[in-house]
C-alpha cells in the first residue's frame, strides 16, 4: 500500500489513472473509499489521487492533538503533490475535504487548476458562529471517544469508508474539523480559478453554505442534485459524475 512518510505521520494515498490530476479529499468520518464510483467512472481519463486525512482511514499519526490541525492538513496536501511531482492539480473535496480544498487555495493558489467543492460550506466570519460550530465538533469528539466507531454516524459516504481508530477521529474532530479563523470565507470573492459546487438537495446542513459560496465566487457553477443527501456522490453517482465530467472536460 502506498504511504507518504512526513515528519510526524504516514499518509495513506491511492494514485491511479492518467491525464489531468485531481486531488480528492474525503469528509470527516469518511476515507478514500468514498471516491470509488468516481475512480470507476474517470480512471481512464484523469489521474485521481485519493488520500486519508490524519485520524482517518489507513493514515497513521501520533496520538497527540498537536499533530492535528488545518495547517497540518494543508501541508499534507502540498507534500503529497510534491511527492507525486505534480505542480498543479484540480483540488477537490467533500464536506471537511471541501473546506480544506478552499484552505489549500488560500495558501497555494498557484497550485490550483480548479476547485470542486462537494457538500461543504466556507466556514464562518463571526467568532460567535465559529464557537458554536466548535462546540458541536467537541461534542462529536466526545461521543466518538465514549461510544467508539459505532457512534460515528454520518451519511452514505461514511458507510462505504473504513476507519481503524476512534481516538484518531476524535483528535481530528478537535484539531481539523474545528474552525479557527475567517480566512477561507473572506477569500471567496478573490477566487479566480474555475469552481464547481455540488450538493444534494437533502443536505440541509450545507445547502445555505453552498448557495453562499455560489453567490460570492465569481463564475462558480452550482449543481444541486435532487434525491441526494450529504453523501451526494454515493446517493446519486450518475448525476454527480455528469457534473464532474462537464466541468473537468471544459478545463
Amino acid at each position: 500500500m502506498p504511504y507518504l512518510t512526513r515528519d510526524d505521520a504516514r499518509l495513506y494515498y491511492e494514485d491511479s489513472g492518467d491525464g489531468l490530476p485531481v486531488l480528492l479529499a474525503h469528509g470527516f468520518g469518511a476515507s478514500t473509499g468514498m471516491w470509488r464510483g468516481q475512480v470507476d467512472a474517470f480512471g481512464d481519463r484523469y489521474r485521481l489521487i485519493r488520500w486519508d486525512m490524519r485520524g482517518h482511514g489507513q493514515t497513521e499519526c501520533p496520538d497527540d492533538l498537536s499533530h492535528y490541525s488545518q495547517a497540518h492538513c494543508v501541508d499534507d496536501m502540498a507534500g503529497l503533490l510534491d511527492h507525486l511531482k505534480i505542480e498543479q492539480a484540480v483540488i477537490a473535496g467533500h464536506s471537511l475535504g471541501g473546506f480544506m480544498s478552499l484552505a489549500f487555495h488560500v495558501s497555494h493558489p498557484d497550485r490550483v487548476k480548479a476547485l470542486i467543492l462537494q457538500g461543504c460550506g466556507p466556514g464562518y466570519r463571526r467568532a460567535e458562529s465559529r464557537e458554536t460550530w466548535n462546540k458541536r465538533a467537541e461534542n462529536r469528539a466526545r461521543s466518538i471517544e465514549e461510544g467508539g466507531l459505532a457512534a460515528l454516524g454520518g451519511g452514505s459516504e461514511v458507510a462505504v469508508s473504513i476507519q481503524h481508530s476512534a481516538r484518531g477521529l476524535a483528535l481530528a474532530a478537535r484539531g481539523i474539523l474545528s474552525q479557527v479563523h475567517a480566512q477561507v470565507i473572506d477569500s471567496l470573492p478573490g477566487i479566480a480559478v474555475p469552481v464547481l459546487i455540488v450538493i444534494g438537495d437533502g443536505d440541509t446542513h450545507f445547502l445555505n453554505g453552498s448557495a453562499y459560496m455560489a453567490d460570492r465566487i465569481p463564475g462558480a457553477v452550482n449543481v444541486v442534485v435532487p434525491g441526494a443527501g450529504h453523501g451526494v456522490n454515493i446517493d446519486r453517482p450518475e448525476a454527480v459524475n455528469k457534473a464532474f465530467e462537464n466541468f473537468l472536460s471544459g478545463l
